[in-house]
């Protein structure tokens, strides 16, 4: 039996903050960075912010974040979710608050030259995630966004999606999705048909990004609620 609490875990959390407390949630997202500190077996963390409509946007949403972080172990991956500070602000003050704690089992390229060290290549049964994130190249920055809004229209209509939110490092040029399907012949469906697929082939063909990132996961703990859902 596998050692779960010693293999490396990602953690996604989503937040949808409640709206007496948006200009401090704007602040959160701008020095709330400071307050993770000393994080113990933290390989990776971005604090991100988000569009309206779920993330599918150019207009920035004063309301919506969220939180990736990798670390060396399930334990000290639960320890943050327990103890740190910026997610406990967030609890205490989000209509939805959502987290993932995930395991990788494929990972193609990079964020900020680090990738996702793989626990088991094993694809699994029943549920998936997926986080695809680009560092995109401002002259194509344009194109980029031309394609996005068809692509996720085909997302919330998609049958097998349980979950999508789109996020960013920085407006317009570090943009992320994150999904959860039931299955991943559910999620290879969407993304190889329909604006997705030409979406991707314009992407690689005219070299949209600088540098990317596709991994999928397997889900270990899923709790709160997202957009009308409720997981855990």
């Amino acid at each position: 039996m596998p050692n779960l609490m010693g293999a490396p875990v990602v953690i996604v959390a989503l937040v949808k903050i409640a709206q007496n407390a948006k200009l401090s949630g704007i602040a959160k997202l701008m020095f709330g960075r400071y307050q993770l500190g000393s994080v113990p077996g933290l390989q990776l963390i971005k604090h991100l912010g988000s569009g309206i409509n779920g993330g599918f946007s150019v207009k920035p949403s004063a309301i919506h974040q969220g939180i990736f972080a990798a670390f060396n172990s399930q334990g000290e991956a639960t320890q943050f979710l327990q103890e740190s500070a910026l997610l406990g602000w967030y609890r205490d003050h989000a209509d939805d608050f959502f987290t993932a704690q995930l395991q990788t089992y494929s990972c193609k390229g990079s964020w900020n030259g680090k990738s996702l060290p793989i626990y088991d290549a094993q694809i699994p049964t029943g549920a998936i995630a997926s986080l695809t994130r680009a560092s995109i190249k401002p002259w194509y920055a344009q194109q980029f966004w031309s394609k996005a809004p068809p692509a996720e229209t085909e997302l919330r209509q998609t049958s097998g999606c349980l979950l999508a939110a789109g996020v960013g490092e920085a407006p317009l040029l570090r943009q992320a999705t994150f999904t959860i399907w039931e299955s991943e012949d559910a999620m290879n469906h969407y993304a190889r048909s329909g604006s997705h697929l030409k979406a991707i082939q314009a992407a690689h063909s005219q070299h949209y990004f600088s540098e990317s990132m596709f991994a999928r996961f397997k889900p270990i703990n899923l709790q709160g609620c997202w957009d009308g859902r409720s997981f855990g």
